[in-house]
């Protein structure tokens, strides 16, 4: 298991466990399917294990749409994208 897991710091530093969800999900599409490089060293670690330590090191955060504005036109709950 990864360490970071085990205890609840990752999960009150994005304000849950949906959102550490819904920012792993994203960055591991990023990393897979887009072919978006490592922010951390790969030293023979997984995919999932480098998402976690760039979480941890804060090499990558979220920053959530605001459901509630209608203005906001990247969806509800989806990290905003870079532009």
């Amino acid at each position: 298991m990864i360490d970071a897991l085990r205890s609840d710091e990752i999960v009150h530093k994005l304000g849950g466990r949906f959102k550490l969800c819904a920012l792993i999900q994203r960055r591991l599409k990023e990393l897979v399917v887009d072919g978006a490089r490592p922010l951390v060293e790969r030293d023979g670690r997984t995919d999932l294990e480098l998402v976690i330590e760039e979480i941890v090191q804060g090499k990558i955060v979220a920053e959530w749409v605001d459901a509630t504005n209608e203005g906001d036109t990247g969806g509800a709950g989806w990290p905003l994208e870079d532009s």
